[in-house]
Parts: C-alpha cells; sequence; structure tokens
C-alpha cells in the first residue's frame, strides 16, 4: 500500500522507562535497599529478584529472547522526552496516553508505607520527567492497591499536580479483596470520579506469579507463544465484568475506565452475555442495576486497541464508540516504525466519522485538556 499523507493520530497506551534505580536512588537507605531489584547470573539462565525482604529464584527466557525483547522495548525515546516527540513525529502520533514500567510491582510489595512511598517518587518523577515537560504526554499516577486509604489519598495528590488519569492493575494485590468488593473499593471509586480522574487498567498486569519458574510463561507446548500472549488480554475483559457487575459504574456515571491495550470488539458480545444473565438470572442477581449491564459498558468502558482489523466495524456495526487507537510504544507488539501503515490499512477505507472518532475524538473525551493535532487530515 502506498501511503501518501501522514495520518495524525491519538494514542491511548504507551510505555515509558523509569530509571531501574529511580526508587533506590531517590528513597532514605532503610527503605531503598527493601525495593525491587533483580540480579542475573552470569550466564543468563537464572535471576534473583529482590523485593521487600523477598528474595525469588527465577529461571529467564532464552538469552537470545531475552535479548531480542530487550532491544525491541529499549529505543532511545523509552526514556527520553525530546527523542520520543521526534519518534512521535515521524509516526504520525500527536498525543499519548504513558504507563510505567517500575509500576509493574505495584502488586509485590507486602508493606503499605514502603508502597506508599515507591508511588510518590514515581509521580513526582513522572510529572517533572514527562508531562510536565510536553503536553502531548498524560501519565498515568501511580497509587497503593494494598491500602484504599493510601491510594485514595495518593490519587488526591497526584490529581492537585496535574495527573489526569491512574494506572490500575487488572487484579489488585494479593493481599486485597478484590474489585467487585463494593465495602472496600467504594471510597477509591468515589474520588476518581470525584477528582475527574481516568482509571486505566492495562492488560497483563495480574500479579506476578512468583510460583511460576519462567516469567511470562503459563502455558507450554505447541502453541504455547500465542497461547501465553492471547492470554494477557482477558485480565481486562474480567476487570471490565467485575466493574459493572459489582454496580461501581453505575453507582458512579461519570467515572471513565479504559482497558488499555486489550482490543475493543469484545465489548458488544460481553454485553450481551451481561445482559442475558443479569435478565435470565434476576433471581440470583446483586446488586440491581440501573441500566442494563451492556449500557454502563458501552457508556463508561473505554478500550484501546493497535492492530485489530475488528476494532472499526465493532463501531459501524454495534454502535460502541468509545475506541481509541494505541501505539504501544516502545513494545514489541506494537507499531513503531510501520505506524503509517498501521494507521491507512486500518482506517483508509472506512467513514471519516469513524477514523476521527477512534484516532482523535474519544482519546479527546478522555483528556479534554490536551491540545489538538495542529494538522488537518
Amino acid at each position: 500500500m502506498a501511503v501518501t499523507a501522514k495520518m495524525w493520530a491519538n494514542s491511548a497506551d504507551s510505555h515509558w522507562l523509569e530509571p531501574e534505580d529511580l526508587w533506590r536512588s531517590t528513597l532514605p537507605p532503610a527503605l531503598a535497599e527493601r525495593m525491587p531489584r533483580s540480579v542475573k547470573d552470569p550466564d543468563g539462565q537464572y535471576e534473583t529478584v529482590f523485593i521487600d525482604g523477598l528474595e525469588i529464584r527465577r529461571k529467564l527466557p532464552n538469552p537470545k529472547r531475552t535479548a531480542f525483547m530487550e532491544a525491541s522495548n529499549r529505543p532511545k525515546g523509552a526514556h527520553d522526552v525530546a527523542q520520543r516527540l521526534l519518534d512521535n513525529d515521524e509516526e504520525g502520533i500527536w498525543a499519548e496516553l504513558v504507563f510505567p514500567s517500575l509500576g509493574m510491582w505495584n502488586s509485590s510489595f507486602r508493606d503499605p508505607a514502603l508502597l506508599r512511598a515507591a508511588m510518590k517518587v514515581s509521580n513526582e518523577y513522572a510529572m517533572a520527567e514527562i508531562q510536565g515537560k510536553s503536553p502531548r504526554l498524560q501519565c498515568t499516577a501511580q497509587v497503593s492497591l494494598l491500602d484504599v486509604d493510601d491510594g485514595v489519598a495518593e490519587m488526591r495528590r497526584a490529581a492537585a499536580m496535574g495527573f489526569k488519569a491512574v494506572f490500575m492493575t487488572t487484579k489488585p494485590h494479593p493481599q486485597q479483596r478484590d474489585y467487585n468488593y463494593n465495602d472496600v473499593w467504594e471510597p477509591f471509586w468515589a474520588a476518581a470520579e470525584e477528582l475527574g480522574l481516568v482509571l486505566a487498567f492495562h492488560i497483563g498486569t495480574d500479579p506476578f506469579d512468583f510460583t511460576n519458574d519462567e516469567i511470562g510463561i503459563q502455558f507450554r507446548g505447541p502453541g504455547g507463544a500465542i497461547l501465553n500472549y492471547t492470554e494477557t488480554t482477558y485480565s481486562g475483559q474480567r476487570v471490565a465484568t467485575k466493574l459493572v457487575a459489582c454496580g461501581a459504574l453505575d453507582r458512579h456515571p461519570d467515572l471513565k475506565v479504559l482497558i488499555a491495550e486489550g482490543g475493543s470488539s469484545w465489548i458488544p458480545s460481553l454485553g450481551d452475555r451481561m445482559n442475558e444473565a443479569y435478565r435470565q438470572h434476576a433471581m440470583m442477581v446483586k446488586p440491581t442495576l440501573s441500566r442494563p449491564p451492556k449500557e454502563i459498558l458501552y457508556g463508561q468502558v473505554y478500550t484501546s486497541f493497535q492492530h485489530d482489523e475488528t476494532a472499526t466495524g465493532t463501531m459501524i456495526q454495534f454502535g460502541y464508540d468509545k475506541i481509541c487507537w494505541g501505539s504501544d510504544y516502545p513494545h514489541m507488539e506494537g507499531t513503531w516504525g510501520h505506524t503509517q501503515k498501521t494507521l491507512h490499512e486500518l482506517f483508509d477505507d472506512v467513514p471519516d466519522a469513524v477514523r476521527r472518532r477512534i484516532t482523535r475524538d474519544a482519546y479527546a473525551e478522555l483528556f479534554p485538556s490536551v491540545p489538538a493535532p495542529p494538522l488537518s487530515d
């Protein structure tokens, strides 16, 4: 396909590589020594993970695979704002939502005070070194998901600093009850709605399974690579189901949720299934909702995708329009290096209104303060 005109898009999914020693180099020694770090064996076969007093011995993927993944995920723009903006200009990406890397350790802390300290450092770094350097970069704040009171307090602090979104793992801390327990999480949902913060759940962020002997491996045998990659998408669908079924979104109709990188076409079919459960099993359904589950999904749950051919059809055929595109920069499953080719393949033959909605307007609905792309289509 010949790409003749640059198509600009907002991206609702990208990632940043903070300095690996950010927490350890910033906090007092008594806290710093308990922060996450890993030490690889000289032969690259195993690593020892140190976190909050734990030592976990882990087998690493094949060294060639590890080297390939690290090279793919570490372009200079992954940790340098000036280069990031150059990369985005080249690719045709205007504004983007930025997820953390160190934040993936959120669910591995055991001490609430330690986690609280780490989250504060991360947010101050993100505001000063990323979002504060360009209005095109919107960072997700990091908050405790171990202690709800701590999480609410840091959300308020983050909102005052200028954050518009909160990074959420698809399951909370293992020591905490799941998101559908209203007695635990209601203050969190209420605060996010009050503050106008988007709850940005990124797929594949269930707590680390330290009993697994190899990172990122759940399935083995024929088809394992596809099985493991596909498995990460289900966590986003599960958390969306929980937030609708428990009534959290119904009670907070102004609360917006983003399920990042998990595709979009599952929303209509999930809505149908939930409506059927709500209708056919009404005698067992608690709580009672004021709206059908599918209506809640369509109204408050946003999604992002990068390559999915079904995303535009989901809006055209089924009317679900809370769809954002995302580059997933700089990860290997993203579009870096072929963004324009991807955007033209996805949007050249769809109605202009659909293209604009997915590439620009849905993102702007989540983050209205972000400047619009200055170039016309």
